[in-house]
């Protein structure tokens, strides 16, 4: 019987970016497509360190999740490594008036490093098993800068989104939305009409739409053209569990919610007040894998399917664990943009070409999350880091 990995050190290291032809819209809070131009992009990789040599590590730790480490980082000096419910529940109350999306990107690592004690996939600790994970193509936000800027424009992307292998297509809609509802119907209706049942269609106005009544005329244009759901559409921030029912009792298309709330409970609460069709989580905002394990499960004891909120290779390995799934998200994508993501990862994509013909992704095989780190790259990139606690 192996040793439990006492976790020893917690690290951190910042990196920037700069990646081309991106920036921000109006009002500075969508990724956009803005041709000749280089935006400077800083994250972070946190590495949790064992007295066994075992390192979990992770990429893409927000500022935010970074403060929630800080503040959990000497609490974790000491643990077993492997007590990850545990270690799950005591920084879910630690982090109670926090976003708490550290307990997210802790517990990812905890998992990594399980994965490399026992030299095992995640998914195979999940009781999973690799098969293909059909993708949708989710789109960066319309532009007025010549990309995603008209309804042909994105009628014309799917139509290559199609071409490439993929069987679904999200539309992230103009930033201004709540100023122009026409264009996102007739983006809706135009796409829908375009696409004739060829591909599943979504739309995620990301809580632009201005309010309840706009949202209906929205959500009405997306019965006509038979689209798969309607993701956080209007201005409450995707929360109100009350406003999210009476949408669903006035439109025919299922809605998908719960990406700005978080945890188990609180998705629960959303389930049981009939709020919701899909279930929204994500390993990053929810509890990591333990987290997002236990909404999945809830759902599926209420009969309704889960969607992971972006891509990454710690969602492949969930969804290849769970039955009740359709599409992982892949994104954000742009027919003039070839990536929005650093090259902190060797051998792995989430670009719009990662696809197979048929439009599907695969779990990683290595051990835990099982995709190497491009050290030489992220040295070349570094701007900062250190250790947040030691013993």
């Amino acid at each position: 019987m192996k040793n439990a990995p006492i976790i020893n050190k917690i690290e951190v290291i910042a990196y920037e970016t700069s990646l081309e032809n991106l920036g921000k819209d109006y009002n500075t809070f969508n990724l956009v497509y803005k041709p000749n131009s280089k935006m400077v992009s800083r994250n972070n990789i946190l590495r949790i360190h064992t007295d066994q040599g075992l390192i979990g590590e992770y990429d893409g730790i927000s500022e935010n999740a970074l403060s929630d480490v800080k503040a959990v980082a000497q609490y974790l000096i000491g643990k077993n490594a492997l007590s990850r419910e545990v270690i799950y529940n005591d920084m879910k109350r630690g982090l109670r008036h926090t976003a708490m999306l550290g307990v997210g990107v802790v517990d990812i690592c905890l998992w990594d490093i399980a994965g490399k004690l026992y030299d095992e996939p995640i998914y195979r600790l999940l009781g999973g098993e690799k098969k293909p994970l059909p993708c949708y193509a989710s789109t960066l936000h319309g532009d007025e800068n010549g990309g995603l800027s008209t309804p042909n424009d994105f009628l014309d992307f799917a139509i290559q989104c199609r071409e490439i292998g993929y069987p679904a297509f999200k539309i992230h809609g103009w930033g201004n939305a709540r100023d122009n509802l026409q264009r996102e119907i007739e983006n809706v209706l135009l796409v829908g009409s375009g696409l004739n049942g060829t591909m599943d269609l979504m739309i995620d106005p990301a809580c632009e739409i201005k309010n309840f009544s706009d949202t209906i005329k929205l959500g009405r244009a997306c019965d006509e053209a038979n689209f798969f759901w309607l993701e956080d559409p209007f201005q409450d921030g995707g929360v109100s569990q009350f406003a999210h029912r009476k949408l669903r009792q006035m439109i025919k298309t299922p809605i998908l919610q719960t990406e700005h709330i978080r945890l188990l409970e609180q998705h629960v609460d959303f389930i049981t007040a009939d709020s919701t069709d899909y279930v929204r989580a994500g390993a990053h905002e929810d509890g990591g894998i333990t987290g997002t394990m236990k909404i999945a499960h809830a759902s599926e004891g209420f009969g309704l399917d889960v969607e992971l909120h972006g891509p990454s290779p710690v969602h492949r390995h969930i969804m290849s664990s769970i039955r009740n799934t359709n599409y992982f998200e892949l994104g954000l994508v742009h027919p003039k943009v070839k990536t929005t993501k650093s090259r902190t990862y060797l051998n792995y994509s989430d670009d719009l070409d990662a696809v197979d013909s048929n439009g599907n992704v695969f779990a990683p095989d290595g051990p835990g999350i099982g995709v190497e780190l491009d050290w030489k790259w992220i040295k070349d990139n570094q701007v900062d880091g250190g250790v947040l606690a030691e013993g």
